[in-house]
């Protein structure tokens, strides 16, 4: 192939955004003209590999825009260290068709028994699925929602939480919530109730919501009711895998 005709494949290429067809097509064209390999041949390889490539920028792009403080995956988790803990109902929880349902789910436990590790496996596994994701500690949305509010800007800023397909809500229950941070908490849920999916992870059973947001129990109990009308509570129960290799008493 003459230079004009690079010249000229090379801008439509560039135009298309193929940058993986770009980067490769010549190296395939001599290796095909080497091997006798066919023109269809060609076209899947290229084809693949640009498909590949556009798959793993959207991952990317998915991964950046969840904000995970870590990738972890499930398979890093050690599921024999904790006492209890419902290995069918967390495999369920990552096969994401929840999402498709608006469906919710609490983690339950007590601190260090892996609560965070498994609400940021379950984004990287929603991001791999082609889900947009969001995650947050409780108390940070909360500080980001009460500045909006006095800003006046709190519809804009409550969008950012609802928009995204799931939305990962770390530490609730870890720091009392006066009733400005209860209302907003509140906004949220109901904002998202059958419109998107929360999974959040808590170290207070259910009948202890009442004492995180220092308010009577009739706002926690409508908050837990539309968690769980689609929802699934998975409790995890064991000693704090940080402290499992420390000083015996």
């Amino acid at each position: 192939m003459s230079n004009a005709k690079h010249d000229r494949l090379k801008q439509d290429l560039d135009e298309l955004k193929l940058n993986y067809i770009t980067e490769h097509y010549r190296e395939l064209l001599d290796d095909a003209a080497r091997k006798n390999t066919s023109a269809l041949d060609i076209l899947i390889q290229l084809i693949g590999g640009q498909a590949a490539a556009r798959r793993d920028r959207a991952l990317a792009r998915r991964v950046r825009d969840a904000r995970l403080p870590k990738l972890k995956t499930l398979q890093e988790y050690d599921f024999e260290f904790p006492k209890r803990i419902s290995k069918q109902k967390l495999l369920r929880l990552f096969d994401c068709q929840f999402v498709e349902t608006f469906g919710c789910g609490v983690l339950i436990g007590p601190t260090g028994v892996g609560k965070s590790h498994l609400l940021t496996a379950l984004g990287y596994c929603a991001c791999e699925k082609g889900i947009s994701v969001r995650f947050t500690r409780a108390i940070d949305m909360l500080n980001v929602l009460i500045t909006a509010q006095l800003n006046g800007t709190l519809e804009r800023k409550l969008r950012e939480y609802v928009r995204p397909q799931l939305l990962l809500l770390d530490e609730l229950g870890y720091l009392p919530i006066d009733k400005r941070g209860a209302d907003l908490m509140f906004q949220f849920v109901a904002a998202r109730y059958e419109a998107g999916s929360i999974v959040l992870s808590t170290n207070r059973v259910f009948k202890e919501w009442g004492h995180i947001f220092d308010v009577d129990n009739t706002l926690a109990t409508a908050m837990i009711d539309r968690l769980m009308h689609h929802g699934e509570a998975i409790v995890i129960q064991g000693e704090s895998y940080r402290t499992k290799d420390g000083p015996k008493e």
